[in-house]
């Protein structure tokens, strides 16, 4: 079997925080396993975050008005793109699974990480109009969020004061990784660690080597594929009839995303979907 190439974008401060030792635990385990790491320690590497016209050598296509995405693409597809942005395009390029490890700030990423998916995913390079989603340029690869929050999971659950995670995660999940095409593994979320004992942050790291042994056997999250919709401008993107018809009668929307008005299907952005529970899927045939 060829070698599986897995790449960790890191953001924290600190080589004595928890991110840290989930970080490493990551490296040790996967490399025991044969699999070739790489970390882009995006502090260590005093990663620039705001996406600016600096990120484009050479003239601008329309200097009049600046549109980054434009610009970007149109760089990407000259070589014109910075190096610092092409040497992070060129670790994506190589890796089969992407690991996101960050505390989560604000219900997102650090604004850091945030530059990264910014100025690295450009426009052609991870997607186009062509391709995106499950028809997406990464559709091969994986990648997964690995996080730890401020807050206890109580907090984060349906009746909790911080509202349900899954809806927190669809924008990081769907907007950005499925966008991209990517399989999206199920997040690991170390929840509150800051705030527990030693014996349960010790606990918390060696319940995900544990997942580490496995994770490349792991079923992805499910979102709704493509042909759910009406793929034209004609048709403004929109839920096919046939497909709106068939989910009438289902006591859950399809994704966290796409509720339809109904009750959002359950733990659809922190679990992978069973056999079982694909096989109730409304629009399977």
């Amino acid at each position: 079997m060829a070698e599986k190439t897995v790449l960790i974008v890191y953001a924290h401060q600190s080589p004595a925080s928890f991110n840290a030792a989930v970080r490493d635990m990551t490296v040790k385990e996967l490399q025991q396993q044969g699999y070739n790491v790489i970390v882009s320690d995006l502090y260590a590497m005093n990663f620039k975050a705001s996406a600016t016209q600096d990120d484009i050598i050479g003239e601008l296509k329309r200097p009049e008005l600046f549109r980054y995405g434009e610009e970007t693409m149109h760089a990407w597809m000259e070589g014109r793109l910075s190096d610092d942005i092409v040497a992070e395009q060129r670790k994506v390029e190589k890796a089969d699974l992407i690991v996101f490890q960050f505390p989560m700030y604000w219900f997102s990423v650090p604004a850091i990480m945030k530059g990264w998916i910014d100025r690295v995913l450009a426009s052609g390079f991870a997607f186009s109009l062509e391709k995106m989603y499950d028809q997406g340029i990464f559709k091969d690869k994986k990648a997964m969020l690995s996080f730890t929050t401020g807050a206890m999971e109580s907090m984060f659950r349906p009746d909790g004061i911080n509202g349900d995670i899954n809806v927190t995660l669809w924008p990081l999940q769907n907007g950005i990784l499925h966008f991209c095409g990517f399989q999206v593994l199920p997040p690991q979320i170390f929840w509150s660690p800051a705030h527990s004992p030693p014996v349960v942050r010790e606990a918390m790291l060696k319940g995900w080597q544990a997942r580490l042994k496995g994770l490349f056997t792991e079923k992805p999250l499910t979102f709704a594929p493509c042909e759910f919709f009406d793929w034209s401008f004609e048709g403004r993107f929109l839920l096919r009839s046939e497909t709106r018809e068939k989910q009438e009668s289902q006591p859950y929307g399809i994704t966290t995303g796409h509720h339809l008005y109904k009750p959002l299907p359950p733990d659809n952005q922190t679990k992978a979907q069973s056999s079982e529970d694909t096989s109730k899927s409304p629009c399977k045939k």
